[in-house]
């Protein structure tokens, strides 16, 4: 079988995996990963940026060893390439899971009870929810929905058409990583900055595939490509700028402002300030709608990135078809 197809099929099982089973309550490999990357950090860690750069490439480059070794042993067998293929992607993509959580707070917003969205936040994002209202609390909904359908499923799936199983651990264990640490704190500012610049590079295809697929999906093509040219640049992050403008645009909503990390005060550009409004936490059902168009977009891209392997696969299987005919005749 070739590899589009092993891909294609394996990357839809997976989808599928996750949107009947979601995520594991106990023993989900993402944080296997998580615990052993903490353990080598116990080791190597050093207020330097070349330990934090060895501190990435033994975990990210392992894991995507780690795949690809696992690739190789099972390469002779379509079935079990194609389970192997299916494993990965039900382990590594976040979207059912995602959903849940967002649906929880909306519907706890939904009847008032501001104090158990505030205490199911930390599930899904880093914002202090202590610092929130019941509004502010949907606004940081709405936009964890949008960066993490980029980084949870669009991105994994790039990775996965463009390097199959190696490709879909290794971009989830460089999301992991600079979710662990690449942020801008005094204990890793050096040790985190070479896992925030690998995943700023490894999210970057995904992010814009989202952004491209937003405007498909969302009720307001225009609004979503005008926002996204407008806005995504005043964004500090490369990433998360055009998937969180589409989606304000999409959804007819204002997205950024101030917030707030753990104590810190970030003051963000508004996205979508001029065309949008706030968004709010009950009576407009802007968190079912921004996970509805993630559900739209995750669909999306399986079909693109499964399309885009296929395509590929055959032109390779065509090219090599052409040399043995020229070397033959």
């Amino acid at each position: 079988m070739r590899a589009g197809r092993v891909f294609a099929y394996g990357a839809a099982a997976g989808l599928l995996g996750d949107l009947l089973l979601g995520d594991p309550r106990r023993g989900h490999p993402v944080a296997a990963f998580g615990r052993a990357a903490g353990a080598v950090e116990q080791v190597l860690w050093r207020d330097h940026r070349g330990w934090g750069a060895l501190h990435t490439a033994v975990c990210a480059g392992g894991t995507a060893a780690l795949g690809l070794a696992a690739s190789r042993a099972v390469r002779r067998s379509p079935a079990a390439s194609v389970a192997l293929t299916a494993a990965a992607t039900w382990a590594v993509v976040g979207g059912t899971s995602l959903a849940r959580e967002a649906d929880a707070i909306g519907r706890a917003l939904d009847a008032g009870d501001v104090e158990a969205a505030r205490a199911r936040l930390p599930h899904l994002c880093g914002r202090d929810p202590q610092a929130l209202d019941a509004d502010g609390i949907a606004r940081a909904v709405v936009e964890s929905v949008a960066e993490n359908t980029s980084d949870a499923v669009v991105g994994a799936l790039v990775w996965g058409a463009v390097a199959g199983v190696p490709g879909l651990l290794g971009f989830r264990a460089v999301n992991t990583l600079d979710a662990m640490v690449g942020h801008r704190s005094p204990r890793y500012r050096r040790y985190g900055w070479a896992s925030a610049r690998l995943d700023d590079l490894a999210g970057w295809p995904g992010a814009r595939l989202t952004a491209v697929l937003t405007t498909v999906a969302g009720g307001d093509p225009r609004g979503a490509v005008r926002a996204w040219r407008a806005d995504a640049g005043r964004h500090p992050s490369p990433n998360a700028g055009p998937v969180e403008a589409s989606f304000a645009g999409a959804l007819g909503v204002r997205l950024g402002g101030t917030l707030s990390y753990g104590g810190r005060v970030e003051h963000r550009p508004v996205l979508n300030g001029a065309a949008g409004r706030a968004v709010r936490a009950s009576g407009s059902g802007d968190i079912a709608r921004a996970v509805r168009l993630s559900r739209r977009v995750g669909g999306l891209a399986l079909g693109v990135c499964a399309g885009a392997r296929l395509l590929a696969s055959g032109a390779a299987s065509l090219k090599n078809r052409g040399v043995t005919k020229g070397r033959t005749s």
